[in-house]
Parts: C-alpha cells; structure tokens; sequence
C-alpha cells in the first residue's frame, strides 16, 4: 500500500499573489510629501515685512531733464555703497552690514525716481531703514549740487506695512506639492523595469508505455 503524500492546503483568506500598487500612487505620494514639506516650511519661516521709499532728482536752471535721468541711475547705484549708508545706520539704528544686506534700489529708464526698499522681519524697522537711506541719499546729492546741477527731493515716504511681502504657507505648500509630483514622475520615467514573471509550467504527465512498466515493477 503506497502512501500519498497530502498537499498542504492555502489559509483561507491569503492572497494567492502580492499585489503592487499602481505607478500614479508614487505621483500622489510624492505631491502630499512635497506639500506638507512646503507647508511647514512657509509656516516655520519668520515673516519678512518690506518699505518702500522714492526720491526724484529734478534738475536746476543750469541743468536739463535729460541730465536729471542720468543722474538718477547714477544715485541708485550709490544709494547702497558705504558713503550713504555709513550715515543712514544714524537714523536708522541699525549697523551698515545690516543695511547692506535688506536695502534694494531701482530706477527706470524713463522717469528720473529712484525706490528704496528694505526688507526686516519687523514692519516698523523695514520703514526705518527705507526713509533712512532716502534721507541720507537727499543730504548726499545736495552736498554735490554746485557740480552736478541735480537735486534729489523726497517723494514718497516709506510707511509701516500692514501685511508681510514673503510667501504664505498656504502658497509654499502648493509649490513644494508641485515640486514632489514633479519628482515622483521623473522617478516613474527613470525607474527600472521588472521583466514579466514567466507562467508555471504544467506537470509532466507519465506516457501510457511508462506508466505499464511502473505496473509491471510493483
């Protein structure tokens, strides 16, 4: 009498094969990482608050509209080099390092103005240093009126902002939740792909020729 081994039967309830998850799953991991990431971000970094001043250089009897825009391009380069902001740090309260680092000047090519801006985490020192450099600059171009013929005035004061100029939490999440569905698809066309599992071969079954002499042997 032959013994016929039993197989061993599946659990119930086990899958018969792992199943993967789709590839648009690392897209959508990838967006709610990145955006959680740039959420906390915006909320963690301290506000930056920014203050602009103007000045306008206008011209003396000696002197013509064309020869107040050259001027004004060139005191917008000097607005931020140590001459003016060695006496802007007085007003200011603030050292020249730090004036060197928050204060942005601009013109343009077709109105004699110059813009001041500083940036500070606090509203009220943003102001400060803006109107500070705007006065230094004034007193800085006066002095040199008797050989340039153009005199800067005070345009318009830099005031307290009211609400922050950097990004809000809710806009660093939508970019860093751009940022990581970005990534997540370029990993999906970089990835390696897996070859595809070959089928099972079927189990041999004995010829009828072998399975009479198996008969014969017994």
């Amino acid at each position: 009498m032959t013994d016929n081994p039993t197989r061993p039967r599946r659990r119930a309830g086990a899958p018969g094969r792992v199943r993967t998850l789709p590839p648009w799953s690392l897209l959508a991991v990838g967006a709610l990482a990145g955006g959680l990431l740039g959420g906390a971000y915006g909320a963690l970094k301290p506000p930056v608050y920014s203050a602009t001043a103007y000045v306008v250089a206008v011209p003396t009897e000696k002197s013509d509209p064309a020869s107040a825009l050259g001027f004004a391009q060139a005191y917008g380069r000097v607005a931020t080099q140590l001459a003016v902001l060695g006496d802007a740090q007085v007003w200011a309260g603030v050292p020249v390092r730090t004036l060197r680092g928050a204060v942005r000047t601009a013109t343009s090519p077709d109105a004699p103005m110059v813009s001041i801006t500083a940036t500070s985490s606090r509203a009220d020192l943003a102001a400060d240093m803006a109107n500070a450099v705007s006065r230094a600059l004034t007193r800085h171009a006066a002095g040199a009126k008797a050989g340039t013929h153009v005199e800067l005035e005070p345009f318009a004061r830099a005031v307290e902002p009211t609400e922050p100029s950097s990004a809000s939490p809710a806009l660093t999440g939508l970019v860093g939740a751009s940022g990581g569905g970005l990534l997540g698809g370029l990993f999906l066309l970089v990835r390696p792909r897996g070859s595809r599992p070959e089928p099972g071969r079927p189990a041999a079954v004995p010829s009828p020729a072998l399975a009479a002499d198996a008969r014969g042997t017994l």
